[in-house]
């Protein structure tokens, strides 16, 4: 190993002519360095937290981690990760990568590799696994640039990746024949073009990685081992910060868990509330090679189940949880690489009509003959005519090509946010917020539940089987009864860092809008309701709570109190409604928390 570190790095940029004294014909953009490409502030402390999370020099950091990285910068250009889905702009491609590595490494410090060997042995094996979990997270995605997109140069000649990095003016677009997942089979024309000789000499020399990585680079990441999931989730960790969601539900969340999760309500809306093939209206139709389901109905559902069994990470978002069912592949995506897909289903009686629906393969539902028989009439898939389909953030396409007017990225991307996700040291990024801290430091990984105020989360009861109470009528007095279910069942945690009840001043403290922004969530039919009266999902539950006077109210007639959350470092407040009697939810209430004041209100 020690031989790699002396031999002289030649830079990537050798050769490339200098990118002012290049002239670039409209429509086409200039191929630049990777020094160039890697130099905005952004990418600078991903590189600077990738290096951190090494145990290496400056000079062996350059060597086994920022020549791959130079490389794959001059490879991917300004190509984006995907058209219209996650890092879908200018230079997308780049940052997702190095946003992978970043995650993964995060998420390798946790690992001791490889699993069943001494102690001995995997500190020697340490920084091989290390690097190997770098290189996988980063090639995972590489594919895409020689099967989902057309380039050329501005001369009209086809630029293929296994030529090397664009040394000229070049345009590209995406093609609309591609196959959605061939990318992953791809992986293997282009990894020699990022790992040199010398890092695969070293890394076969350790069996079990080398193994890991090829299933990995071959797309088989159920074959992978570790190595395959802590790529998976790095890359749910990133897709998430990109489109909006919470990073650090991705990499806390167990693994294949979720994935599990959604197939098993999948299966379970089927199979006990879903109906399917109806003459007319029908939460879905079951064709000879696909399940089609309303895409509205299927969210709604999906997400009132799993957070009636107590699972969080659920987006509130519908078109977020496409994006979650698309990535965890379980929607299957359009031929522009959509979730969402436009369809005109027509019965055999002749009623016929227009959705927005998701399409599953039947396989992942039901087993041989479990499969129900199939729809009598048709569903066919409705063309749209759309404009190019770059998507809106990138370049004008002129004459089948990207234009050379890029946007810029726009301000306030997360990387604060995800650096500080991530842990980065004061050090490396000095004054960088602590926003992500615990604001119930010494709870982690603790709650204080109904008469038990040792359990932790991992001692919480089995979620039950069902939702039996999901058709009830919402109210008010169904609010409370569905808040009392959920704390006995533990599947509504109290007195934790991100609970939504707590117990204060010897009653119960509800947050508000949380809690009743949960219920709305669990019960869709609450926002029906509430239409009615031009309110809010969860303001009509909360009016109908408050019409039950179970709160107390302040002297100055106010329903709304106020809490202070005191943390480590910081301190925030929580606005809800204290209860008159805690028995309401609790037959004996737990302890109150410990690190929630209540502010009084004044004489």
């Amino acid at each position: 190993m020690l031989s790699l570190f002396q031999r002289k790095r030649v830079p990537p940029t050798a050769g490339t002519p200098p990118t002012s004294a290049v002239e670039t014909p409209k429509g086409s953009m200039r191929p630049e360095s990777a020094a160039s490409l890697l130099a905005t502030p952004r990418r600078q402390k991903l590189l600077e937290h990738i290096w951190q999370s090494t145990s290496l020099s400056r000079r062996q950091f350059a060597t086994l981690y920022l020549a791959p990285l130079e490389r794959y910068a001059e490879l991917v250009q300004q190509f984006p990760a995907s058209e219209n889905h996650h890092h879908a702009y200018p230079g997308g491609m780049l940052d997702h990568g190095l946003e992978i590595v970043a995650y993964a490494l995060k998420l390798r410090q946790s690992y001791l590799l490889p699993a069943g060997v001494t102690p001995e042995a995997q500190a020697a094996q340490a920084e091989a696994w290390t690097a190997g979990t770098a290189y996988a997270a980063l090639l995972h995605d590489i594919g895409k640039i020689a099967v989902d997109l057309h380039v050329e140069h501005a001369d009209g000649t086809i630029w293929h990746p296994w030529h090397g990095p664009l040394r000229k003016p070049y345009r590209f677009r995406y093609r609309k024949e591609r196959e959605y997942r061939l990318h992953s089979a791809a992986t293997g024309l282009l990894y020699a073009r990022l790992l040199d000789r010398d890092i695969f000499d070293w890394l076969s020399g350790y069996p079990d990685l080398w193994a890991a990585l090829l299933y990995v680079l071959a797309g088989q990441y159920e074959h992978a081992g570790t190595l395959g999931e802590l790529v998976v989730q790095a890359d749910q960790a990133s897709v998430a910060q990109e489109l909006g969601g919470d990073p650090g539900k991705a990499l806390a969340a167990p693994r294949h868990a979720l994935q599990r999760k959604l197939l098993d309500g999948l299966r379970y809306l089927l199979k006990e509330e879903f109906k399917l093939n109806q003459p007319q209206a029908s939460d879905g139709w079951l064709t000879q090679d696909a399940l089609w389901l309303v895409s509205k109905t299927v969210a709604d559902k999906l997400r009132a189940h799993l957070l009636a069994l107590g699972i969080d990470g659920i987006p509130s978002n519908n078109t977020a949880v496409f994006n979650v069912l698309q990535d965890h592949g379980i929607a299957l995506a359009t031929p522009d690489d959509k979730a969402i897909w436009k369809a005109t289903v027509t019965s055999d009686a002749g009623w016929s009509h227009t959705f927005t629906l998701l399409r599953l393969a039947p396989s992942l539902i039901w087993e041989g003959d479990e499969r129900p028989p199939p729809f009598a009439g048709t569903v066919t898939v409705v063309q749209e005519e759309v404009e190019p389909t770059i998507p809106a953030s990138l370049p004008v396409v002129e004459d089948s090509a990207v234009s050379e007017s890029l946007p810029v990225q726009p301000a306030g991307d997360g990387i604060e946010a995800l650096l500080g996700l991530l842990g980065t040291s004061d050090v490396a990024l000095a004054g960088s917020s602590s926003a992500n801290e615990s604001p119930l430091p010494a709870m982690e990984g603790r709650t204080i539940e109904s008469g038990d105020p040792g359990a932790t989360a991992d001692s919480r009861a089995p979620a039950p089987a069902s939702t039996p109470a999901l058709e009830e009528t919402p109210s008010g007095e169904h609010f409370v009864a569905w808040l009392r279910r959920r704390i006995e069942a533990r599947t509504l945690i109290i007195n934790d860092a991100k609970a939504l009840v707590h117990t204060v001043a010897d009653t119960v403290y509800l947050v508000s809008p949380g809690v009743f922004q949960r219920y709305a969530q669990e019960h869709p039919k609450t926002a029906l309701l509430a239409r009615q009266e031009q309110l809010a999902d969860w303001q009509w539950v909360q009016k109908r709570f408050e019409k039950l006077q179970l709160h107390r109210k302040q002297r100055s007639g106010l329903n709304i109190w106020t809490c202070t959350v005191t943390g480590l470092r910081k301190s925030r407040r929580l606005h809800g409604y204290l209860l008159e009697d805690p028995q309401v939810l609790f037959i004996n209430a737990p302890p109150n928390n410990p690190y929630l004041s209540l502010i009084t209100d004044p004489v």
